[in-house]
């Protein structure tokens, strides 16, 4: 299995390392490319946050990894990407700003959260799915009133408004609203709701064209024992003909390539035999190739 990583963030964002450091430890890891993806810039929510690019540094960002593509040139691939926000009404990976900037590639991924009929967050940072645990019961409480089910059902119904929307290459961590639910204590996977609502996801995704990663950002953190998606869950993917490529995720250089055996026997299990690589643009096309797990 040929390794790799598009779904990797540095010092930009909220990683830990550089991206330098980065690109060397993949390489000395023998990946055979990296993709840099910062978290996008988020200040058109009408707020900014620690853990995004700040726009302020956006043109530097994007020098950085363009520089680092030359200087690995011949040793390893290095990809610039991006990883967008979908908020509905407010930003995402379609928005013109991002086919203008000569990404390689965007991740679409969905971590903010509006109830339903509400168009913004007003002054707070918003509500992710993903904070930490103290920071998820108080949004909780605050945007949903502390109904678990009502937020996970606004999680997918935003996925799925994503994922029409399109303008994405890589579908990111599909089922991240588990992350918080240690012991179902919100919600249940195995519930109706869920079920139904993950499960009608399958179709639109095919017709995207988008690529599903199998990301193990959750077990290389110690926050989940799965990877996101789940075996179930790529299993209906897979039926549907998605393909699938293994992500760690990593904000540090230590996590590149962690738990990836996890995620190969995970898309085995799924009934995957071959993840799909990315070996750059052409024009508006992302160019991928099947490779062996």
């Amino acid at each position: 299995m040929t390794l790799t990583s598009l779904h990797t963030h540095t010092r930009f964002c909220d990683g830990k390392d550089d991206t330098e450091a980065m690109c060397a430890a993949a390489w000395e890891r023998g990946f055979a490319s990296i993709g840099i993806s910062a978290h996008a810039p988020i200040e058109k929510a009408g707020f900014s946050t620690g853990w995004h690019l700040p726009r302020a540094r956006l043109a530097e960002y994007l020098d950085a990894v363009r520089s680092a593509k030359k200087r690995w040139e011949g040793k390893i691939a290095v990809y610039l990407g991006l990883e967008v926000d979908f908020i509905p009404g407010i930003m995402g990976p379609r928005d013109r700003e991002y086919r203008e900037m000569g990404l390689d590639y965007t991740i679409g991924s969905v971590h903010y959260l509006l109830p339903p009929g509400e168009t913004s967050f007003g002054p707070e940072e918003g509500f992710t799915v993903d904070s930490p645990l103290e920071e998820f019961e108080t949004g909780l409480g605050r945007y949903f009133n502390g109904d678990g089910e009502a937020m996970m059902a606004a999680y997918w119904d935003a996925v799925a408004e994503m994922v029409r929307a399109g303008g994405f290459d890589i579908l990111g961590h599909l089922d991240l609203v588990k992350k918080n639910n240690r012991g179902n204590r919100w919600f249940s996977p195995a519930g109706r709701l869920y079920r139904e609502k993950s499960e009608a996801l399958a179709g639109p995704i095919a017709a995207s064209g988008a690529v599903v990663e199998v990301n193990t950002g959750g077990l290389n953190r110690g926050k989940t024992a799965e990877t996101y998606p789940s075996a179930r869950i790529l299993s209906l993917l897979h039926e549907k003909g998605v393909p699938a490529l293994i992500t760690g995720d990593a904000h540090e250089k230590d996590h590149l390539g962690g738990h990836y055996e996890t995620a190969r026997q995970t898309l085995f299990a799924a009934g995957y035999r071959e993840q799909t690589l990315f070996e750059g643009r052409t024009g508006d096309k992302a160019c991928w190739r099947k490779d062996e797990l």
